[in-house]
């Protein structure tokens, strides 16, 4: 972070190895009083959190907003995190790939749920926080000892889900190839395990989005595409059954949340030659993405149910979605 240079009462906090109420009180003065943050505090304030040892409860959520309001709304511009901030962002919390706290990791997920827009790389790189947790029992979240790895448990389904609606913001923005190749390889790894059932829900909504969009498809908001089904709210947490309870209890709901390029025929017509060849780009991504589905589909193994379940969702949406699937759809006829 280069050489830090503090305040007086940051840096006579730094000797005593504890933060206090009466500390924070303090330091939201300093660092607030003149209404900017700037990243030198915000530096001092990561070198404060990793020093001391003896922390009361005001601190994080003064940390996660100290640091969240300089890096989201002083950096410019306001509300929109560039590469360079985040990447700033990213070298600053590793430790070897990873987040070193739970605080940090908090930090990290308020910074995207706060700005209007932020790299891919910042929100792919959240989500590999939790797959280290779920995959291979390491980082911040195994602090405590609650999560299992191997399994994903409802609590990290929810923060998987929150980190997805925090980068899609307020507009109709697609679920990435990033972010699905991430959701993959934690179904991959979990998929005979005894998950919570909102994990099939959102693994399925999730990669649909993705491959649907990529098709031509007019993204829905990612609160209305990922958003959980009212028939999960009493499921046990069991994988037999998600295929039958998917397509019984929320299939047409979650179809109609996107519109098909035939249904827009009229706002394509109107659009200028940028958006046409916006178009055709979609239709040369659908051969791409039609591909990488099924190489990452069914590959010399049986389908999982929310593979299946995935499947089923694509075939009634869209049975002509791309010729490259017609195997896979052929596996749920």
């Amino acid at each position: 972070m280069g050489e830090l240079i503090m305040t007086a009462p940051v840096a006579g906090l730094t000797s005593k190895n504890r933060i206090t109420v009466d500390d924070v009180t303090m330091l939201r003065h300093d660092v607030f009083g003149d209404g900017v943050v700037t990243r030198g505090e915000a530096e001092a304030l990561f070198a404060l959190d990793a020093t001391a040892r003896d922390k009361c409860p005001e601190w994080p959520v003064f940390f996660v907003e100290a640091v969240t309001d300089y890096i989201v709304h002083q950096e410019k511009p306001a509300g929109y995190i560039s590469q360079d901030n985040a990447d700033w962002l990213i070298r600053t919390i590793s430790r070897d790939g990873m987040v070193d706290s739970r605080t940090e990791l908090e930090l990290l997920v308020h910074v995207l749920e706060e700005a209007k827009s932020s790299p891919v790389k910042l929100c792919t790189y959240a989500l590999e926080q939790v797959a280290h947790a779920v995959i291979d029992g390491k980082g911040p979240l195994m602090l405590g000892g609650s999560l299992v790895p191997g399994l994903v448990a409802k609590a990290e389904v929810e923060l998987l889900r929150r980190i997805l609606y925090a980068h899609g913001g307020e507009g109709n923005i697609a679920i990435t190839r990033a972010e699905a190749e991430i959701l993959f390889k934690i179904n991959e790894r979990t998929a005979t395990a005894n998950n919570d059932p909102s994990w099939n829900d959102l693994f399925v909504k999730a990669i649909a989005n993705f491959v649907m969009c990529s098709a031509g498809y007019e993204a829905p908001t990612r609160d209305v595409a990922l958003r959980q089904d009212a028939f999960l709210d009493h499921a046990k947490p069991e994988i037999g059954g998600f295929f039958g309870r998917m397509v019984s209890g929320g299939l047409a709901g979650i179809i109609e949340a996107y519109r098909s390029p035939a249904d827009t025929e009229a706002e394509w017509e109107a659009r200028n030659m940028a958006a046409e060849a916006l178009a055709r780009r979609a239709e040369t991504i659908d051969a791409g993405e039609a591909k990488w589905l099924v190489e990452h589909i069914g590959v010399d193994r049986p389908l999982y149910e929310n593979e299946r379940a995935l499947l089923t969702l694509i075939k009634h949406a869209s049975p002509e979605i791309h010729p490259a699937l017609q195997p896979l759809l052929d596996k749920v006829a």
